[in-house]
């Protein structure tokens, strides 16, 4: 039995709905293809070989590292496989299977002959960064921690900012008040002077900031859940449960909830492509992650930096542009699918 048989009439008419937009069911889809090439960039582009074979044994040193002495050198330390006296040693002993961009996010080509930032060409496809990066690996790399950033600092924040509106549009009366006041006070500070001074305090990190964005991110949601409900909470299914003994919990999360999911399933594209943003922001005014890390918005600073290398600004630019209109599409799609007005045969 397919998957669409097994929903009930409404989830059908929800996904038939998805579907009949075309321009966000594809983008779904061609998202979702990027993230998982994106998730296996250590076997696209790195700077280390997939698979060695050396005197009849097999080796992953993407994987694994191996000291140079495993392979007749004469050093403890992981083997440098760019290294010509370690690549000649392990090809006369067997061979060497490269991914296809030989290059990590970090790895700096010494051998180029021509001055940092290096044009596009048959090595660097993309060119090189003003340190010798390859361009293409360094997107690669960043595209998968954008989008693992904004899609851990989507479903958290939304826990947060559901649980924050149940809470408020459930019990009414000085909770709702009191939770109201303090979004408003909260919701007036300016988050990225907040953020820059936060930034300039501690050694900023993927987690530090994941908690930062968080302080403020979970907001987006309360209102929205917190009008489901207001409105839900005095129908007739929800006095029925409440005279049937049912616990203020299981009314909220069992019986109200479900119909406020609606408004944040719709929302959570919009939220996800505004936590990358952020990121990228703050990667470019220089408080974002560690330096050195791969970075969508370290890419655009590259390219404001050397205007002469057109081909940094404008790769970093087609991604970040793709991305975004990609979610924006499928939220878009998302919403469609929700919408009671929307119908079909």
């Amino acid at each position: 039995m397919s998957l669409a048989a097994r929903l009930s009439p409404l989830n059908r008419r929800r996904l038939e709905n998805f579907r009949r937009n075309r321009r966000g069911f594809w983008s779904l889809w061609i998202f979702l293809a990027l993230f998982a090439v994106s998730l296996v960039s250590e076997v696209i582009a790195n700077d280390r070989p997939l698979l060695v074979r050396y005197e009849g044994q097999l080796r992953v040193p993407f994987l694994v590292a191996y000291p140079e002495t495993a392979f007749g050198g004469d050093f403890e330390t992981e083997a440098d496989y760019r290294d010509p006296f370690v690549r000649n040693a392990i090809e006369e002993k067997g061979w060497i299977v490269w991914p296809p961009i030989p290059f990590g996010h970090a790895s700096v080509d010494k051998d180029l002959g021509v001055p940092f930032p290096a044009p596009p060409s048959r090595t660097h496809w993309l060119g090189t960064d003003d340190q010798g990066r390859d361009v293409v690996a360094r997107l690669l790399y960043g595209f998968r921690i954008s989008v693992l950033f904004g899609l851990t600092l989507t479903v958290v924040s939304s826990v947060v900012g559901v649980v924050v509106g149940a809470l408020q549009g459930y019990f009414g009366g000085w909770v709702d008040l009191s939770v109201q006041r303090f979004l408003e006070v909260w919701g007036g500070m300016p988050v990225l002077y907040l953020l820059i001074i936060l930034s300039a305090f501690i050694q900023p990190s993927f987690w530090w900031l994941l908690a930062l964005l968080l302080l403020f991110s979970w907001m987006a949601l309360v209102d929205v859940v917190r009008a489901e409900f207001l409105r839900a909470r005095n129908f007739d299914y929800v006095r029925a449960a409440r005279a049937l003994g049912a616990g203020d919990a299981s009314i909220m999360f069992r019986h109200v909830l479900p119909n406020a999911m609606v408004a944040t399933l719709s929302m959570m594209p919009f939220i996800l492509s505004g936590s990358m943003v952020q990121l990228s922001s703050l990667d470019f005014l220089g408080f974002g992650l560690p330096p050195g890390s791969p970075s969508l918005g370290e890419m655009i600073t590259q390219g404001k930096n050397n205007l002469q290398a057109p081909w940094l600004g404008i790769s970093a630019f087609v991604v970040i542009a793709a991305m975004l209109s990609l979610l924006v599409f499928v939220g878009e799609a998302v919403r469609d699918a929700f919408d009671p007005r929307k119908t079909f045969r």
